[in-house]
This record gives structure tokens, sequence and C-alpha cells, in this order.
């Protein structure tokens, strides 16, 4: 019989990947894991009828986002459609006005609330947060608590004259140490600054010496800035946590990119923001 005819040779190996392509590649693999999904986080704009200064009216942490009772529905829902799946969204009144952002005060550990805050507004809040948040009413003559205090989940500065017992609530129930202090020679710091765990932005007229003295105590990069075309009071134009931000509708596409900048918005994620920064240094030196 006839030899067998021989075997054909092996198709040729695929031409190696670019570097550029092996780390789209591995890009790819981590998106498709579970729970890995990469999202751009952008400051999203917006107004409360017709008002920028949405700090008044709403707060932001990384456990949970209150906003006003009342007025325009198109306001909650931009905060829900950017954080109802990863944090509660709730509606709220406190003392009877929508200006939860400048009446209170909170983080992740917990919320401080004036005295002047009704029962029923007290037990609204308590039963919409999570249980290992901590909500609590403050006896203070300064009730603008949210004008008085600028924190995020380790640190807090506070109004120079803010009571004592004010100053022990806030390291008990918050979790944070205290620094007395002002903010370019304003005393309501909560007004005039906004950071996170990741960075923070001040009065544009903050000097650099200051700046850096912040800077030194939050532990965290600061910059000098506006929001809402030019308006120096920070902190009721914007609010932010950890991976998203909010700021007032008049606010400009060069103030948009300092504030993502400095909070390190853009790739940030909700759950894994160490790892996302990590593997995002990975590919950087691969």
């Amino acid at each position: 019989p006839p030899p067998p005819p021989p075997p054909s040779p092996p198709p040729p190996p695929p031409p190696p990947l670019p570097p550029s392509s092996r780390r789209s590649q591995r890009a790819e693999r981590r998106r498709d894991q579970p729970g890995s999904e990469r999202r751009t986080a952008m400051a999203t704009r917006l107004q409360f009828e017709n008002n920028s200064d949405i700090g008044v009216f709403s707060l932001l942490t990384n456990a949970y986002c209150l906003v006003a009772h009342g007025g325009s529905e198109n306001f909650y829902a931009a905060y829900e459609s950017e954080l109802a799946e990863h944090i509660p969204v709730c509606k709220v009144s406190v003392a009877g006005t929508r200006l939860a952002g400048r009446l209170c005060v909170g983080n992740k550990n917990g919320l401080l609330m004036p005295h002047t805050t009704t029962d029923q507004e007290l037990l609204h809040v308590r039963n919409s947060l999570p249980d290992s948040v901590v909500v609590q009413r403050v006896e203070e003559k300064l009730n603008a608590l949210g004008n008085c205090v600028a924190c995020n989940d380790y640190v807090s500065l506070v109004h120079p004259d803010l009571d004592r017992d004010t100053e022990e609530l806030l390291a008990d129930v918050l979790g944070v140490e205290v620094f007395r202090q002002t903010v370019a020679d304003n005393v309501v710091v909560g007004s005039y600054i906004r950071f996170t765990n990741q960075g923070g932005i001040c009065h544009p007229r903050t000097s650099v010496e200051d700046l850096d003295e912040l800077s030194s105590l939050l532990q965290v990069p600061l910059v000098a800035g506006t929001v809402n075309r030019g308006s120096d009071v920070v902190g009721t134009g914007l609010v932010a946590n950890d991976w998203c931000a909010f700021c007032g509708a008049d606010t400009t596409s060069p103030e948009l990119s300092v504030i993502e900048s400095v909070l390190k918005l853009r790739n940030a994620q909700p759950s894994a923001i160490v790892t996302d920064m990590r593997a995002s240094l990975i590919d950087s030196v691969s």
C-alpha cells in the first residue's frame, strides 16, 4: 500500500502583540471580572430651582446623600442616577427648611444635625441611613453646622468659636481629628473649603503658606480655586465624595477640570478606588 501522506505543517504562530495591545487585553480581562467594571467619573453640573449653590440643599458622603425635600424632581434624580446603586439618597427637611447642606455635617461614620431638628425629621433620617451611621442632634449656638465645619472621614476643620462640647461630638460621632482653623481669614470654614479623602479645593485667595499648612493638616492635596463662574464660596457650590462630585450649573469647564483633577475623580470607583489606582499604575509601568 502507498505510504500515508506526510502531516501538514502546523500554522505559523500569530505575530506577537505590541505592548499596548497586551495592556488592552489585560484591561479587557479586568473589566470582564465581576465587580471590576470601570467608570469614568465626572463632576455633574446641576441646579436647585435655578440656584447653583447646590451645597446649600444637599450633603454627600461616602455612605449616604441627603437632598432637600421638595423642589425640582430633576435635582433629586441627578443624585439618584449617579449614586443609588452604591449609597442611599434621602429626601430630608431640617428644622422645617430645605437647607440640609448648611445645617448638617457628616461623613461615612455619622451625621450631626442642629438642635432645631424635629423628632420626626430625626427619626426619618435615622431610618433612611445605614445602621452603621450614627445620627445625633447637637446643642450649638452656631447651628449652621455645614457653614462652620468641613470634614472628610478622618479630619475636620471647624469655626474657631465652636463650642467645646460640639468639638467632642465631632470627634466621637464622626471619628475625626478636629482643628480650629480659618480659610483665607474666613471663620466659616465649611463655606470656603471642600475636601474629600482624595483632595480638596479652597478659597481662591488662600495664600501658598496657608495652602501648605491646610494640606499638611488634612493630609490631602489642596488647590485654591472657584466654582460657579468665579464664586469663592466653594463649599456651597460643590458637594463631593471619593468617587463622585456635583457642582452648580454655572461652573465653567476650566473650573470643572480643576475639580475633577484635585479630587481624583477620573476613573474612580465607589467600592474599589485603591484597586483601580493600583491597576492603573501597573498598566502605566508595563
